[in-house]
């Protein structure tokens, strides 16, 4: 018989994530945390005295999706084996970046973005739910990708344009490398999923990290 691959369950209602687990095999269980961003940071920030570096950020929010998830598990969700929280910011001359307030701020972002580089930081938390008799551990392992990306030089009618759709509204940075912004990003240094949102390889380290093989998660055909 066909073995039945461990469930992960992915604290994330973005689509695009969901989509590029989809495409690796692995077909996740979606739960959306109800996690307060800008509070988190803000309380972090404040218990530190400290501001956070964007890749710090990115991970933190990863790791309080992931546990506001595994708090708020039910009985539908029995068997399941890992929680994954992702989180994504824009790092743009110093400065961090998620999802535009609205239209104005999307539109001046990108007038800064045009024809310069940011890096898109990825945070991933996974937190190991698998009973001890299967090898759980109970371990929680976290980690965050980097991608520099260098954004094409737009007119003003195409920042106009794209913003008009309402996809930059929607995303971490105000841009898709798969979608509508795909033809405004010019370049990357790094790993492309991390830019979508899940840093596939960084996945793979993580759960190889807890002792379970990719293949693991990976659906038969």
């Amino acid at each position: 018989m066909p073995r039945a691959p461990l469930v992960l369950v992915l604290a994330s209602a973005s689509p695009a994530r969901l989509a590029t687990l989809r495409a690796a095999g692995v077909e996740p269980l979606v739960r959306v945390s109800g996690v307060d961003e800008d509070a988190a940071v803000a309380a972090a920030q404040e218990a530190l005295d400290a501001r956070l570096a964007a890749a710090d950020v990115a991970l933190l929010l990863a790791r309080a999706k992931a546990e506001d998830v595994v708090a708020h598990l039910g009985a539908e969700d029995d068997g399941a084996a890992l929680v994954l929280g992702c989180d994504s910011v824009l790092e743009l001359d110093g400065e961090v970046h998620g999802k535009p307030a609205d239209a104005a701020e999307a539109t001046a972002r990108w007038r800064r973005m045009r024809g310069s580089s940011g890096t898109l930081h990825t945070g991933h938390w996974l937190v190991d739910l698998r009973d001890p008799a299967d090898g759980g551990s109970g371990g929680l392992v976290g980690a965050t990708a980097s991608t520099v990306v260098h954004f094409a030089d737009l007119s003003d009618d195409e920042v106009d344009a794209y913003v008009a759709t309402g996809e930059p509204l929607r995303v971490a940075g105000a841009f898709t490398i798969d979608g509508l912004g795909g033809p405004f990003v010019a370049g990357i240094e790094g790993d492309h999923t991390n830019v979508v949102g899940i840093s596939l390889p960084l996945l793979r380290e993580l759960v190889r990290e807890l002792g379970i093989p990719w293949h693991a998660l990976r659906r038969d055909g």
